[in-house]
């Protein structure tokens, strides 16, 4: 009997607070469900590089939930899940004083990492988003095999299949995110000129 009026009490107060989100603003509960996180190491990072800070905060989110102490179970440490390998290159070619792996738990050393390797990406694929975030995941060694394969590339500029699965849902999800960070975070990551 209670457990009936705390569900019908409980449905209430939920319906209560969504006609309130419409009336007043929704990009209140869009904010909460994706936060933003380390904003001020996304723009610099993201303008340096010449990378949308928008893509960026996607790709953390997506990558490891604003979590800087992530590390996934192929060892790619940090907020944008860099790999040792990366890490090690991204260091000697942007001139990181005593580096180390531990360094990529550090969100302003991951962040930049992150955004000199997207551009990197962005200038190999000739600033094609889905090929960007393809070989963000996927490797840019197979994406370069896939465009020339048929199978996969109609065009060998533009892949039609993306052959591992776990790449696919990346982009995929990567793209839907940044359309919602897109609307929750333009007027805070995009600078006015």
């Amino acid at each position: 009997m209670h457990s009936k009026k705390y569900r019908k009490i409980l449905s209430i107060i939920c319906v209560l607070v969504i006609i309130a989100a419409v009336f007043t603003n929704l990009k209140w509960i869009g904010k909460f469900i994706y936060p933003l996180y380390y904003e001020d190491y996304i723009k610099k990072y993201s303008y340096k590089y010449n990378i949308d800070p928008i893509l960026v905060a996607s790709i953390i989110k997506v990558e490891s939930k604003y979590y800087k102490e992530a590390k996934s179970y192929r060892g790619a440490k940090g907020l944008m899940q860099i790999s040792p390998i990366t890490g090690r290159w991204a260091a000697k070619e942007i001139g990181i004083l005593n580096y180390n792996e531990d360094c990529l738990y550090d969100p302003e050393i991951n962040i930049m990492i992150g955004c000199w390797y997207l551009n990197k990406l962005k200038k190999q694929f000739d600033n094609d988003i889905k090929l960007v975030l393809t070989a963000y995941n996927g490797g840019s060694g197979n994406v370069e095999k896939w465009l020339k394969n048929p199978i996969y590339s109609s065009d060998g500029r533009k892949l039609d299949e993306i052959p591992f699965i776990e790449t696919k849902q990346y982009v995929k999800k990567v793209l839907k995110i940044y359309k919602i960070y897109k609307f929750l975070y333009k007027d805070i990551l995009i600078d006015k000129i």
